[in-house]
């Protein structure tokens, strides 16, 4: 991995769902401790993976990894992070102020922007309090703060006591007011992420036209705000062995036309490739062959035999369930990277061909639903994306129009600063959320929701939300108020919850499970994307892959799914209207051995 060779002090990874920003972080930071350097590396993902990777229980501060000396790691635990924020900006007003006024200022302190900044008050701590990090010699991070993060900081009301001034109760910056206390942390924090000779950007692809699309997507909205020290790694890069195997051969040529067609901008970026790895990058000693020589010839063969479990459901089983209550919502679920878009498309095209009216709908930033149907037009299907910037615009308009009408020109000026916080996205696209499962009241609405983490934000912002409202207007929209019964109902909301046969995105998954629960959401079915194990495979490592994903396979079916669905990988890949119907065919995995 070439920016190890003379590496900044700060090393930040970012990346697309999926593309394995954790492994490359983990290898090179284990790389890093191999060499006698002191590490320490920091996950700022709210579903971080770290301590599987690494085979060591974590915690919200340093904990030391006793297989590779020198290197210690924490997860940023973002609602623990929220919780201490919170109590921080409350408590001193405990027993000063009315209770009813204390309960305000907690509520103001409740929604998911209050959960973004207060994980990054601490990875401020961590990069712009040099003494906080003196022990050691390199910091490496697993996610970088996004552009939305950053633009925060950049409002003028988080420094100039807007919050105190405000009389209008329309704010919603009051995440933001603990920032005047530290504004000199986060100055040398932004000051720290743009200066090269500290910090180098790591941007993590795969040879996929998404990811890379990503890619060049975070590198400019990063380079506006000054993060220019950038570097390219693009992982998992596979080459067949045996041009006989189909399947292998499909894959290579696929990653290679991604790569070809990489975006301009990225070109320009000094690159590592990663050749992809047969089995999972799972302790430490996958983490020091990740991205060497040996790396991929490490398993040259699979098993003489192995007990494949090919003979789960394919997602054509669903539907007739699926359609039964007449109308309703299906959500598909999961980790960024393991194929929602494409599910949920191919759902919706087989309700729609069923004659029922179908509406299918995206709450993803990254919004790839128009390529999954390459622009076909089909009869009771609609098509749209929620866009998060006409969402806000529209919501924006409303409250300047509701609440704006009274003030005078310098309060219509700080109201209208306060909306252009990220903060009113987050509602605004929460409203149209709740808008489109509304919908599902008289037809069909198929949600390709946004990865884990943000769709999670996005339920728990529920109770927040009405209280944002309440504060901003005496009505609550019916959509908002019936959301969480809505997607409570089993007859109304059904969950796909779509994963990968693979460690991570597997037990990813099984978290997201676990908080859909916790939120009284019981999944309909799992969704077993890009599966092997039905495939008549002939190249060395494709067999590897295949014998690897039987344990997660298994996994699923015995530990954490009612009812699994499998979809096995295709040598086309499932585009266009003709794409979608190939997943629904039941005789889709060709022949078994």
């Amino acid at each position: 991995m070439e920016f190890l060779n003379s590496p900044t002090r700060n090393l930040f990874f970012t990346g697309k769902g999926g593309v394995g920003k954790t492994s490359v972080a983990c290898a090179s930071a284990v790389r890093l401790a191999d060499a006698g350097q002191r590490v320490l590396l920091v996950s700022t993902d709210p579903a971080s993976n770290l301590d599987e990777v690494l085979g060591v229980a974590l915690e919200n501060r340093p904990t030391a990894v006793p297989a590779v000396p020198g290197l210690f790691a924490m997860n940023i635990d973002p609602e623990k992070s929220a919780a201490e924020y919170r109590e921080r900006m409350v408590s001193p007003y405990r027993g000063l102020l009315p209770e009813a006024a204390v309960q305000s200022m907690e509520e103001q302190f409740s929604g998911s922007c209050t959960l973004e900044i207060a994980a990054f008050d601490e990875f401020s701590r961590l990069l712009g309090d040099r003494a906080a990090t003196s022990e050691f010699d390199f910091v490496i991070f697993d996610t970088a703060p996004t552009g939305h993060t950053l633009r925060l900081l950049t409002l003028p009301s988080a420094w100039d006591g807007f919050m105190q001034q405000n009389t209008t109760g329309t704010s919603c910056l009051g995440p933001l007011a603990g920032l005047q206390a530290q504004q000199k942390l986060y100055q040398e924090s932004v000051k720290a992420l743009s200066d090269s000779a500290v910090t180098t950007l790591i941007l993590v692809a795969r040879a996929e036209a998404s990811a890379l699309q990503e890619a060049s997507r975070t590198s400019v909205e990063l380079a506006e705000l000054g993060v220019n020290n950038q570097h390219l790694v693009i992982n998992g890069v596979f080459r067949a062995s045996d041009s006989s195997d189909p399947y292998a051969a499909a894959l290579q040529q696929r990653g290679e036309a991604a790569l070809a067609a990489m975006p301009a901008g990225l070109r320009a970026f000094p690159q590592t490739v990663v050749p992809l790895s047969p089995t999972g990058i799972l302790g430490i000693d996958s983490l020091r062959q990740l991205g060497t020589q040996d790396f991929a010839s490490a398993h040259t063969s699979p098993s003489e035999s192995f007990d494949r479990l090919d003979d789960l459901p394919p997602l054509a089983d669903l539907i007739d369930d699926l359609v039964a209550p007449g109308h309703g919502v299906i959500l598909a679920m999961g980790k960024g990277g393991v194929g929602k878009t494409t599910v949920a498309a191919a759902v919706a095209v087989a309700i729609a061909e069923r004659g029922y009216e179908v509406h299918l709908s995206t709450t993803d930033p990254a919004a790839h639903l128009a390529a999954a149907l390459d622009d076909g037009h089909l009869p009771n299907l609609s098509v749209n994306r929620i866009d998060p910037e006409a969402e806000t615009a529209k919501y924006s308009a409303e409250v300047l129009g509701r609440a704006g009408a009274g003030l005078d020109p310098q309060g219509k000026a700080l109201l209208e600063e306060d909306l252009r916080s990220p903060c009113t996205e987050e509602i605004a696209v929460f409203r149209a959320f709740a808008d489109a499962v509304a919908a599902g009241t008289n037809k069909f609405v198929v949600l390709d929701t946004a990865p884990t983490g943000h769709t999670i934000l996005l339920l728990d912002s529920a109770l927040a939300y009405h209280r944002e409202v309440t504060r901003q207007s005496s009505e609550m929209p019916e959509a908002v108020e019936n959301l969480l019964p809505r997607l409570r109902d089993p007859e109304f909301t059904r969950v796909l919850v779509v994963t990968l046969p693979e460690a991570t995105p597997v037990h990813e998954a099984a978290a997201l499970q676990n908080d859909l629960r916790r939120a009284e959401i019981e999944p309909f079915a799992w969704v077993l994307n890009q599966v092997l194990s039905p495939l008549p495979l002939v190249d060395p490592l494709m067999k590897l892959r295949q014998a690897h994903e039987q344990r997660y396979l298994r996994e699923v079916k015995d530990s954490h799914a009612n009812r699994v669905i499998t979809i096995p990988w295709q040598i086309e890949p499932p585009t266009g209207l003709d794409g979608l119907r190939r997943l629904l065919q039941q005789d889709l995995a060709t022949s078994k051995r």
